[in-house]
Parts: structure tokens; C-alpha cells; sequence
């Protein structure tokens, strides 16, 4: 039986996650290949030992062993960022090597570079563990709707955003309590911010839009906003509505543009993706010939993380054994056939609002704020003012039809400008009918 011989940087969690599946599972995947997949070198520079079970295994702190070494057939990057990473597989590379990473920042904003140099040396690039974590989100993209125009991505992609939104809107907690929470259980890194603020969704949305449409999408693209503004009031808000807040990625496919934006949504409660719970991800496609499709799992954590690394290992390992190398492009699409797409202008999208305004209790003022949107064309659904709050201040909250967002940035900043506006509003927008 033939043997592929698996080399991999970085023992962190993924990294341990994927030498135990490889471990675990070594009879099912030989089974599977037709080869024996082994892990023959790690390179760590903070690993004192391996543990007992990768016995015979090398530990070592060059990564040059890995790189460049003869016996190496495939390299699994797995320290994450963008620098040494980027140059660590590109170095693999160009000494023939095929590389299997779950680094979302890199592919996403070097992506373009490394599958091009891959392409030049006729190896392949694996990445299915960048987005989803355990989700076989990218094979589903890549090959299984292969026959479809994707319409639209939706998804939850982030799930330590999903798990401080679904404590605070079960048990009433504060953002920032939710937070320190799940930074106690290990739900959060201690800087929290790309996943809070909708960075770390942005890169996934950027490498599943390459893919949909064929086109290199840069992270620049992408309108980005985070979740860190909502507090319990607007929770409620949510619920009395019959919704459901969550930190969604949107991509929509008009045709002669595509919306490219991160940002806390209204979801309906009947939705699908109302219903993602906890740490879990959800990413639904729309495809205009096998309509919605929902893939659900854990989107992180050691061994789903690790489950969707061996995925890309064995998919290279059959590749090898069949001399069948590159048979499905790595992006879906032929190289040569990428095209330029246009990105809709985050001006230019339309939907329902939901406001919360922070005003002083006093009359006239509503006349005021209604009086704004209606000069920028925003028509009112309703209005709800609560009973008065410390300082006389009360929430007013407002819910819209669609209206566009060039027009709602410039109703908002003339309602904050105003004396008797106490605080900056809170704008969260609503799924429409169409998802």
C-alpha cells in the first residue's frame, strides 16, 4: 500500500485535533484511499513533547524539516495569521509540496497569490477547515452545487458572536457579561474583536463569494459591523417583534452586482437560521436550481476543526494515488474563467430598520424624529416609547419599511445631532420576506 507522508506546523488545538483524527482513524482512511496516510514530522516551537500516542512521530522547531523536507508529501499549516504562515506555504510550494490550511485571514486576503503559485507548481491547495470549522461547507460550494447559480449566502459563521447573542437573548445577560463568560469557558479569545465586530465572518464570507461567483473578492469588499452595540433592551425588542438577533453574513446575487456585508440582523423566529443555537454555525446557500440549502454543525473546537483538515488530506491523498491531481479546481472554477464582479454599494441596499432612539422625555420630540426620516423618504411601520428611564431619557423605538441605507445614514446623523438625543442610535436591520 502506498504511504503519504503528512508533515504539519503548528500543534495547537487544530493542530492536535487533526494528528488525533489522523491517529484514530488511520484504518478507516486507508480503507478509504487506498493509501496509508501517516503524520511523519511536527513542527512546533513551543512543544516540549508530543504526546504518547504520535510515538514515532518527529517532534522538531525548523520548519524547514517540514517545508522542504524529501519525505514530505503534504503540509498542514495550522498557526493561523498572516505572516510566517503565508510565507511557510508558499515556501512549501514552490518545493512541490501539497498544503492543507484552515487559515481563513490568509486565504481570504492572499488567496489569489498562493492558489495561483500552487497552480504553477500542479499542487493542490486544501482550506475546507477556513470556514465552518466541521461544516463541509466548501466541498458542498465547490462540488456538490457545481450546477448552480449561487443566488444568495446567508450565514452564521461565528460562533462565539452566536453564543453571546443566544445567552443574552435567553437569559437577559449583558453583552459585556456574556463575553467575560464565554472568555472563562474558552468560547472567546482574550481579544475578542474579530469576532465580535464581524471581522473574522468577513473573511469567511470573502473566501465563499470567490467561490459562488468566480471572482476574487478582497476583504475591502465587505461592509463589516459588529454586535457590541446591542444591549438587552433591543433583545427584547427582537423578541416582542418575533425575532431573533444574530450576526449574519449576506451576499446576494443581483446579476450585474453582489452584495458583500456583515451585520447584526433581525432574523424572523421561523427562519432557519433564527434557530442556530449556542456555538454552532449555519450557512444556507440559495442556488437557482436546488433552491435553499442549510448546513449546520460545530463551526470550531479541536476535533471538528481537525475532522475538516483530514477531509482536505485524504481528498489530496486520492488525488495522488490516482495521478488524478487538481481534477476539481481548487476555487470551483477553472483559473482562466474568473471574472471581475461588481460589488453593490452598502449605500445602495434597502431593507426594514429597527432604531432605538435615546431622547429626552419631552413633547414634541417624536414629531421631530419622524419629521427627519420622513424627509429622507423613510416611512414609519411603528413606534414603541417605553416609560421613562433614569436621567429622562426613554427608548423610542422604530421600526421602518425598506428604505435605503444612504438615506437612513443621513436621517440618523441629523436625529444624534439633536439636543434632545442623548445617545448614539442603535440601527439593526431586518431580514425581509425574501430571507
Amino acid at each position: 500500500m502506498r504511504e503519504i507522508r503528512v508533515g504539519l506546523i503548528g500543534f495547537g488545538t487544530v493542530g492536535s485535533g487533526t494528528a488525533e483524527v489522523l491517529h484514530l482513524q488511520a484504518q478507516r482512511l486507508a480503507a478509504k484511499t487506498g493509501a496509508a496516510i501517516r503524520l511523519v514530522r511536527v513542527a512546533d516551537l513551543r512543544l516540549a513533547a508530543l504526546p504518547p500516542h504520535l510515538a514515532g512521530v518527529e517532534l522538531t522547531r525548523d520548519a524547514d524539516r517540514v517545508l522542504i523536507a524529501d519525505d514530505i508529501d503534504i503540509v498542514v499549516e495550522l498557526i493561523g495569521g498572516i505572516e510566517p504562515a503565508k510565507s511557510f506555504i508558499l515556501k512549501a510550494i514552490a518545493h512541490g509540496k501539497h498544503v492543507v490550511t484552515a487559515n481563513k485571514a490568509l486565504i481570504s486576503q492572499h488567496g489569489r497569490e498562493i492558489f495561483e503559485a500552487a497552480a504553477r507548481k500542479n499542487v493542490e491547495v486544501g482550506f475546507e477547515a477556513s470556514v465552518g470549522g466541521g461544516i463541509p461547507v466548501i466541498k458542498a460550494l465547490k462540488e456538490g452545487l457545481v450546477a448552480n447559480r449561487i443566488d444568495a449566502i446567508l450565514g452564521i459563521m461565528n460562533g462565539t458572536a452566536n453564543y453571546i447573542l443566544n445567552n443574552m437573548t435567553d437569559h437577559g445577560m449583558a453583552f459585556d457579561e456574556v463575553l467575560k463568560d464565554a472568555q472563562a469557558k474558552g468560547f472567546a479569545e482574550a481579544d475578542p474583536t474579530y469576532d465580535v465586530e464581524g471581522i473574522d465572518t468577513a473573511h469567511k464570507l470573502v473566501i465563499l463569494m470567490t467561490m459562488a461567483y468566480g471572482s476574487h473578492v478582497r476583504l475591502s469588499d465587505v461592509s463589516i459591523e459588529g454586535i457590541s452595540q446591542i444591549d438587552p433592551i433591543d433583545i427584547e425588542f427582537a423578541r416582542e417583534f418575533g425575532y431573533r438577533i444574530k450576526l449574519l453574513a449576506i451576499s446576494k446575487n443581483h446579476g450585474d452586482s453582489v452584495e458583500a456585508r456583515v451585520h447584526a440582523t433581525m432574523v424572523p423566529e421561523k427562519h432557519m437560521l433564527a434557530n442556530i443555537g449556542g456555538a454552532f454555525n449555519g450557512i444556507q446557500f440559495v442556488g437557482d436550481m436546488v433552491g435553499d440549502v442549510l448546513l449546520y454543525g460545530l463551526g470550531a473546537g479541536k476535533m471538528p476543526t481537525g475532522s475538516a483538515v483530514v477531509a482536505d488530506i485524504v481528498d489530496i491523498a486520492r488525488n495522488i494515488v490516482n495521478s488524478a491531481v487538481n481534477r476539481v479546481p481548487a476555487l470551483s472554477w477553472l483559473p482562466e474563467k474568473f471574472q471581475e464582479v461588481a460589488i453593490t454599494p452598502m449605500e445602495r441596499i434597502r431593507g426594514p430598520y429597527y432604531f432605538r432612539i435615546t431622547a429626552q422625555d419631552k413633547p414634541g420630540v417624536l414629531s421631530k424624529i419622524s419629521g427627519i426620516l420622513g424627509n429622507h423618504g423613510i416611512s414609519i411601520e411603528s413606534v414603541i416609547q417605553k416609560s421613562r428611564e433614569k436621567k429622562g431619557t426613554v427608548p423610542i423605538v422604530i421600526r421602518t419599511y425598506e428604505a435605503e441605507e444612504s438615506a437612513v445614514r443621513k436621517a440618523l446623523a441629523e436625529i444624534d445631532a439633536l439636543e434632545v438625543c442623548a445617545a448614539r442610535t442603535v440601527k439593526i436591520r431586518i431580514m425581509d420576506n425574501e430571507g
